[in-house]
């Protein structure tokens, strides 16, 4: 089976308030992994008797707005300080917020083994500019059949 998505939209989502800009240190630990987004993937039936507005992109896209205010280092970059440290710089850039669809459906996608197929339902991130151009947290929202996904540097 063949899986094609369109991305629909790709917004930066900022937190809803003003959030402290400063400059936040990584653990040791953290220095020695790879900066790279790990992919959560979660699948989600549409609620047959809740409200239409449930994967309602405006509705997330507010709800993270809020939510960035007291996780507010998801809204922001990595980057090196003058010591070569890498470091999360507190500036407010903001989360990236994609909106994507499918003509697919949860059933095609069997026991979910990791696949070819399954990996395009997850938004790729340019690794080949500077740590500090690609968000910390990306979310993606597929319409149709209702998958968000999450990825967070580690």
């Amino acid at each position: 089976m063949v899986v094609n998505v369109i991305m629909r939209e790709s917004t930066m989502v900022k937190p809803a308030e003003e959030t402290p800009k400063k400059a936040l240190w990584n653990s040791n630990v953290d220095l020695v992994i790879p900066s790279i987004h790990t992919a959560s993937v979660y699948f989600y039936r549409p609620n047959q008797n809740g409200g239409s507005n449930f994967f309602d992109p405006v509705v997330l896209k507010h709800a993270l707005s809020k939510a960035l205010v007291p996780f507010y280092p998801m809204a922001r970059r990595l980057k090196r300080n003058d010591d070569g440290r890498i470091q999360i710089d507190c500036g407010g850039q903001g989360a990236l917020f994609v909106v994507a669809e499918t003509g697919s459906v949860l059933d095609d996608f069997g026991d979910f083994a990791p696949t070819l197929e399954l990996r395009r339902l997850i938004q790729a991130v340019d690794y080949s500019a500077s740590i500090s151009t690609y968000a910390l947290l990306v979310l993606q929202v597929k319409l149709v059949f209702r998958m968000v996904v999450f990825r967070v540097v580690v």
